[in-house]
């Protein structure tokens, strides 16, 4: 009896990778292996060497297709076995076991937006919705768009086994966020990829499609991002308060504004303009509660004087394993100068 294996990669199209996968018949009793694919179809490669190579990183049973069926998410090589330049999974995972000791965990929101031809779905054919305002958690066939969508996205991520741990209708017409977390950083970026695939698949089958956009539609709209949710042990322990403060100023420290905000999506700066709950792009703030700030201290962090720090930052189509690096990468660094690790 065989059984049918979705493999799924990151390409290489720039400024924003997308998602490809293509389906493999495997034996019972056989394990995904390598496979190679063209290369110069992803912009991976040129027609002249175009073999790239998938090497399975994460299993998960495949919600669509059911039965012993698998998803198999990859990381692309090269043909000597070196790492494709556009494999930036490859470059987490020596950052990830450097401070692993420090236990770093993530949850991501992901915000997306349904469309159905060219507009937001919930727009109408000439003009525009209602302002924001009741869209937001909403409810009732005048206000959210797209809801049988989100549950079977919903059902089909929680079949796969994926830690994800909300969904919530956003603020404009047919946008929506589901999150992923709280686990470390190689398996929340793993299982926001696969719940990115999930999504197109299953909206695939309605007639609509889905985009991570930071800006979607023009005017007086919120954007969409991906807040990203971050702690280490020293955080959720006792007293761990200062050590969140220590996160959140070397964030700020010279030069890292600038080397995080470049690398959180194309088209942040359409996003972050100091309106619709967002900071500039340019300037860097952290504050308790404040959802106009870069990084925001939840209220009860303060109250408990430990907890988490949301970088509020990161656009809905950042590269999950791009920001959950930076993180691992400042954050933890500082809390190991200032002996707060």
């Amino acid at each position: 009896m065989s059984y049918l294996a979705e493999y799924i990669w990151i390409d290489g199209t720039k400024p924003t990778a997308k998602l490809r996968s293509k389906t493999k018949v495997l034996a019972d009793g056989a394990k995904p292996g390598t496979w190679g694919f063209d290369g110069s179809s992803t912009s991976q490669a040129e027609g002249h060497a175009s073999d790239r190579v998938l090497k399975p990183v994460a299993s998960y049973p495949d919600p669509i297709r059911g039965g012993d069926n698998v998803l198999v998410l990859c990381e692309v090589f090269n043909i000597d076995d070196t790492p494709h330049e556009s494999n930036t999974r490859a470059l987490l995972r020596p950052v990830a076991e450097q401070f692993a000791g420090q236990e770093p965990i993530f949850g991501i929101e992901q915000e997306y937006t349904f469309f159905q031809g060219a507009r937001p779905l919930g727009f109408p054919e000439n003009g525009f919705p209602a302002p924001q305002g009741g869209y937001y958690c909403g409810v009732g066939a005048d206000e959210i768009f797209g809801r049988e969508i989100v549950e079977k996205h919903l059902e089909n991520c929680l079949k796969a086994g994926l830690n994800i741990c909300g969904i919530n209708a956003e603020v404009m017409p047919g946008q929506w966020e589901f999150q992923v977390g709280p686990v470390g950083p190689l398996e929340v970026s793993d299982e926001l990829w696969v719940a990115r695939w999930l999504l197109y698949r299953t909206a695939e089958d309605f007639g609509v499609s889905a985009t991570l956009d930071p800006k979607p539609a023009q005017g007086d709209w919120n954007g969409a991002g991906a807040h990203t949710n971050f702690s280490t042990k020293a955080m959720r322990e006792e007293g761990g308060y200062q050590a969140i403060v220590t996160a959140c100023e070397a964030l700020g420290a010279e030069g890292k504004p600038e080397e995080h905000i470049r690398q959180y999506g194309a088209g942040v700066e359409t996003r972050l303009t100091g309106a619709h709950e967002t900071a500039p792009w340019n300037e860097y703030s952290y504050g308790v509660s404040d959802r106009g700030a870069s990084v925001r201290i939840p209220w009860q962090v303060e109250v408990e004087k430990k907890g988490y720090l949301e970088d509020r930052r990161p656009n809905a189509n950042v590269d999950p394993y791009v920001v959950t690096r930076l993180l691992v990468d400042t954050c933890c660094a500082a809390l190991d100068k200032a002996g707060e690790a």
